[in-house]
């Protein structure tokens, strides 16, 4: 496969909850498909087989820089004894990020029936989270899941970070969910791109999801690629719209795909890094492009 290496294609990485097998492998195809970056989450350290060094390891070895780390779920809004063990479940999710030289750490918003509804205590968990996450120098990225119980759409997260101001505490935004709930592209006006501190891309093979289970069930086992579902024009209209805004931080292909997890890792990476030549090349067509580590806002 021939390589391609510009600086419009690195601000894409891939995750690894595209890829099946052991970690060392994700990050091999992922490298060798021409990727700079790859966003982990919690089980690919802690699922290692021979521990956590071993993978903090292999992460450094590879040479790919870590986009982010996943994912703190039922944080906000809880109160009493499942306040304090959902602090010491991000105490350890922080320590990990940081041990991996992460700078974000997404978070996306409650499921939790448990959870209060009430937005000065949202505000509340959520700053007290950003003030854990100073000392280690980790950005906060607040996702809103389109399922989630009470924040279910981008500018409900935004108008809580806005309200919690946290330096650290920004916007983790995924375009499946926006277009699962169908969120005008005209709502990423309220947003200052200094504080979207991730996007995640994907595309499914439907037009229209008809209910909040079939909403989980695409989310969880059938998104695709940018450009290969039928949202590409959308697809492309939203990275466009960020880039206008003034965004230059990092995409990552937030792609899970029960079929891609039977097929080998090299292919599924090419795929991804097809994704990212469209994206990067045709879509932005930033042909003199400045170097990645100064263009990207951090």
């Amino acid at each position: 496969m021939t390589m391609h290496y510009s600086g419009n294609v690195k601000d894409f990485g891939m995750d690894t909850i595209s890829l099946a097998g052991p970690l060392e492998a994700k990050l091999k195809a992922v490298r060798e498909a021409g990727f700079t970056q790859i966003m982990l989450s919690a089980r690919d350290l802690v699922g290692h087989p021979d521990g956590l060094a071993a993978a903090l390891a292999a992460v450094k070895s590879s040479g790919l820089r870590v986009t982010g780390f996943q994912v703190l779920r039922d944080f906000e809004g809880l109160s009493g004894h499942l306040h304090e063990y959902k602090i010491d479940i991000a105490k350890s999710m922080l320590e990990m990020c940081h041990a991996l030289d992460c700078r974000v750490l997404l978070i996306c918003s409650s499921t939790s029936v448990h959870a209060s509804g009430d937005k000065a205590a949202l505000v509340r968990d959520l700053r007290k989270l950003a003030m854990l996450a100073i000392p280690m120098n980790i950005k906060i990225a607040y996702e809103a899941l389109s399922w989630g119980r009470v924040v279910n759409e981008f500018p409900q997260a935004w108008d809580i970070i806005c309200e919690a101001d946290m330096p650290n505490l920004g916007l983790g935004f995924d375009s499946f969910h926006m277009f699962a709930t169908k969120t005008s592209l005209d709502e990423l006006d309220m947003l200052e791109p200094d504080k979207i501190f991730l996007v995640q891309l994907a595309d499914f093979m439907w037009t229209e999801i008809k209910s909040v289970e079939e909403r989980i069930t695409t989310a969880r086992h059938f998104r695709v690629f940018p450009g290969e579902g039928v949202h590409s024009e959308d697809l492309a209209a939203l990275v466009n719209k960020l880039h206008s805004l003034g965004y230059r931080g990092d995409y990552s292909f937030e792609v899970f795909n029960d079929d891609y997890q039977s097929m080998p890792l090299p292919t599924v990476a090419e795929r991804a890094w097809r994704s990212a030549q469209w994206l990067g090349e045709d879509v932005l067509r930033r042909s003199v492009p400045l170097p990645n580590q100064i263009r990207l806002k951090r």
